[in-house]
């Protein structure tokens, strides 16, 4: 038996590597464009030199997992064609793509591989007195935004989005703008509607100059599962059923950022938990045991306002904010811990979440 994994970001390592222990007989191959895992929610330290987000696939999955280095052009009837021409058998497939960001022109993403490294050159580049600018209010926005502002203290680090952290209770708000304001992060309660060279235009009509601008802002998904004929929401994410198998093709399953699952938010927290899913419930259907519809629940948020301060923010499992939230060292070690987990998630597919909200 194939089974192709098609992304090895947390979704598709917790996938394959789950599937390496339930399923021993089946030949397992993960396609990804680069031989690394990348932790994606260390890449702000990575950006600000405080940490490094990648590590080799080798060291991630197991040994008996093939690895192809490329890009997946189409999902087929029982094959996937390959950037280079060649294509790949299956069985099964699961499509774990995850996000991509599509950003101003002018503006250098930062929730990328490739983009951080490009936004680490460019910032370890800058002089004194050089100008950052984040745009994006959320949490990829403030963390990048703090991370920087701690690391490069002789820089003028400017966070601007209409809204910051409007996913946070309102005391939860509150305490992200003070930590921001220690760090002497500017904030800009406007939109970047253009970029010309060192020049942003506003949303009020106002300019500022800014010497290096970096877009933290999420929004879209990759057109594969759209131009492989899958059936796919308004966002292009692939529409799945209860089990996370696609509504086109049954042989493909799809999880993390690029799957269409209601009340899911983009998010390591959401993506290893559906990756695990999936193994387990292709590990049913080979052993013909009964499928358990997909149900999971948030239990809070958690953001890195620099090395030594950090916000947990409680919900409820619908992930609506709680007034509860915690600040300061002791959430910043257990950030660090949930982060930790993530990658010892991905690395031995021993994911655990709790249940959905009842209906």
């Amino acid at each position: 038996m194939n089974i192709v994994v098609i992304g090895a970001g947390y979704a598709g390592t917790v996938a394959a590597n789950r599937l390496h222990r339930k399923v021993p007989h089946a030949r397992i191959t993960v396609v990804n464009p680069r031989r690394d895992f990348v932790e994606r929610v260390r890449l702000h330290e990575q950006i600000a030199g405080s940490g490094s987000a990648a590590r080799p696939l080798t060291e991630m999955l197991r040994s008996s997992i093939g690895i192809e280095t490329a890009t997946v052009d189409k999902i087929g009837d029982g094959a996937v064609t390959l950037d280079d021409g060649r294509s790949l058998d299956f069985d099964y497939a699961i499509l774990a793509a995850g996000s991509i960001a599509n950003p101003l022109p002018g503006a250098i993403t930062v929730g990328t591989w490739e983009g951080a490294e490009q936004a680490r050159s460019a910032l370890a580049a800058l002089p004194r007195g050089a100008v950052v600018t984040v745009i994006g209010g959320g949490l990829t926005g403030i963390e990048t935004s703090s991370e920087i502002a701690e690391a490069r203290p002789d820089l003028l680090v400017r966070l601007a989005s209409a809204t910051i952290g409007t996913a946070l209770s309102a005391g939860g708000q509150r305490y992200v703008r003070r930590a921001l304001a220690r760090l002497n992060v500017e904030i800009v309660a406007d939109q970047i509607d253009e970029i010309d060279g060192a020049t942003l235009r506003l949303g009020s009509g106002t300019a500022l100059h800014s010497d290096l601008t970096l877009w933290a802002i999420i929004s879209s998904v990759p057109t594969l599962a759209a131009n492989s004929g899958l059936a796919v929401d308004a966002h292009g994410r692939a529409l799945v059923d209860a089990d996370l198998r696609s509504v086109t093709d049954p042989r493909v399953f799809a999880v993390g950022d690029c799957a269409a699952v209601p009340g899911m938010r983009m998010a390591c927290a959401t993506a290893a938990p559906q990756g695990a899913h999936a193994a387990d419930t292709l590990a049913r259907m080979i052993t013909g045991r009964a499928l358990r519809p997909f149900s999971m629940g948030y239990g809070g948020q958690g953001m890195s306002l620099g090395r030594r301060d950090a916000l947990l923010q409680t919900t409820d499992r619908s992930d609506n904010a709680h007034r509860l939230f915690f600040g300061g060292r002791a959430p910043a070690f257990a950030k660090e811990l949930i982060t930790r987990y993530a990658a010892y998630a991905s690395r031995t597919g021993n994911s655990v979440w709790i249940s959905g909200p009842k209906q």
